[in-house]
């Protein structure tokens, strides 16, 4: 028969045992996950690279595409600074002769229709 101290050296043995099988198959598992992790990132990386590039192309375009935005909107603040120029002339030389010619042409109306109204007489105005 067995002593104790063989028992629990057979006990401890086959808890060393188990314990081994188990880390085994968990150094197993782990070294599938890896593989797998291994593989995705390599899947990851075929398909993050092309994109990266259509992006910076997209980027580039973006920015021409604003340079050429802000010289259009250098252009127009120039054409709206010569509009304003514009209407300042047609102001001086349009607007404020033609408010004058309308002004004369009232006064000289006025004149006109002042001299054709009859006058009342004296005896008119005493009858009222």
């Amino acid at each position: 028969m067995l002593t104790a101290g063989e028992v629990a050296g057979l006990i401890v043995a086959m808890f060393w045992a188990i314990l081994v099988c188990f880390l085994a198959v968990v150094l197993v598992r782990l070294a599938k996950l890896l593989t797998q992790t291994t593989k995705l990132m390599a899947d990851l990386n075929d398909r993050v690279i092309p994109l990266l590039d259509d992006v910076s192309l997209t980027v580039a375009e973006a920015n021409r595409q604003l340079v050429a935005v802000e010289a259009i909107a250098g252009d127009m603040k120039q054409v709206s600074g010569n509009m304003v120029k514009v209407t300042g002339v047609a102001s001086t030389f349009f607007a404020k002769p033609l408010i004058k010619a309308s002004a004369l042409a009232h006064g000289v109306r006025r004149a006109v229709s002042a001299r054709r109204a009859p006058r009342p007489s004296l005896e008119g105005r005493r009858r009222a």
